[in-house]
């Protein structure tokens, strides 16, 4: 991850910036801070490579005495839905070992989870979003109630929940808060990308039927179709990878023209890092297709919007911010109840962003 991100003057003026601080339903007081303590950053202990670790530990201890419930399959190439199925099974050894990984997993989470409610501006946080690809399977879900555990026996009174929809939705749906309830008027779909260091994902987002009339609780919003693509087997360069994204957004946007979906001209993008105004990568973004996306040369909304320039006969206009955010962003509709709120997304890394509901969240 790169550096934090807090307010400049630029960013929180208003929602119609890239990496826009003020949002139309919240503010965002930071978001992909790097806590350190003194193994180095305390986010590397909770990614979805760390539970693994904690996994092929088990099971090399059980190896000692004889015994590997899991067979010869190495742990890095267990799908998620085989270690689920070993928690379901008959098995109970093969059940305790990765009980066990889900253990060790939650009591550093937890260690994770306190060291940032300990950050400036996460003081007096009432709920926690847990989100990422680690979140959208049973081991998974049972960390983040266990991790809930270990905290109130810490005394340390947070929720945490996962989030309500498919990670890989939630990347896509949170683009919707990121625009001005006028963008939206009229229109029943925008269009949203998701940039991952090993997918890309571009989707229509159906804006579903608003049950308020400021548009920013938009609880039915849903992905309508989405395209993704898993660039990490194909190792493409920054310029290659581009030209797949607008290939996938300009199907997309046909698809949805013919639907008569009446798409608004809006790009929504999640991309890892510090998002700046102009649209261009801060930091964070290194681990993205091909390299160098933090070029002062480069600008991601810029070479889309060359490339769509119009949609539905009206401008193209993309907004982008950091992948947490937006993933956070789309539980808008079910933080009504809070204040102060924050999502960590547990990945190849640990997104991170703190929000801060405005009133009118609460109406």
């Amino acid at each position: 991850m790169g550096t934090s991100k807090t307010a400049t003057q630029d960013q929180a003026a208003g929602p119609l910036t890239n990496g826009a601080l003020d949002l139309p339903a919240l503010n965002i007081d930071d978001y992909n801070i790097e806590v350190r303590d003194r193994q180095g950053f305390i986010g590397d202990k909770a990614t979805k490579g760390k539970f693994r670790e904690k996994l092929h530990r088990w099971r090399k201890v059980m190896r000692e005495v004889g015994i590997d419930p899991i067979g010869k399959v190495a742990t890095a190439d267990l799908p998620k839905r085989d270690i689920d199925a070993l928690l379901k099974g008959k098995d109970a050894q093969a059940a305790a070992l990765v009980w066990s990984a889900i253990e060790d997993f939650s009591q550093e989470f937890a260690d994770v989870v306190a060291c940032f409610l300990k950050q400036k501006h996460w003081a007096g946080t009432e709920r926690i979003v847990v989100g990422g690809g680690f979140r959208q399977s049973r081991s998974g879900e049972l960390a983040i109630a266990r991790t809930e555990m270990l905290l109130a026996e810490r005394d340390v009174n947070v929720h945490l929940v996962p989030v309500v929809h498919h990670p890989d939705d939630a990347g896509l749906i949170g683009s919707v808060h990121l625009m001005p309830a006028w963008m939206l008027k009229g229109h029943k779909a925008i269009f949203a990308v998701d940039i991952g260091g090993t997918n890309i994902r571009a989707g229509v987002v159906d804006l579903g039927k608003a049950k308020s009339d400021d548009k920013h609780y938009l609880e039915e919003a849903a992905v309508w179709q989405s395209e993704i693509w898993r660039h990490s087997a194909d190792r493409p360069s920054r310029s290659v990878a581009v030209e797949r994204l607008i290939a996938m957004l300009k199907d997309l946007i046909a698809r949805a023209e013919k639907e008569k979906l009446a798409p608004a001209p809006l790009i929504g993008i999640g991309c890892p890092g510090i998002i700046q105004a102009d649209g261009s990568i801060e930091r964070g973004g290194q681990n993205l297709p091909g390299g160098n996306w933090e070029s002062d040369i480069f600008n991601l909304p810029a070479a889309i919007k060359k490339a769509i320039p119009e949609i539905d006969g009206h401008e193209t206009f993309v907004m982008m911010h950091n992948d947490a955010v937006v993933q956070g962003l789309s539980q808008i509709p079910f933080m009504h109840d809070v204040s102060k709120w924050a999502v960590l997304t547990i990945g190849t890394g640990l997104g991170n962003a703190h929000f801060v509901n405005k009133a009118k969240a609460h109406t």
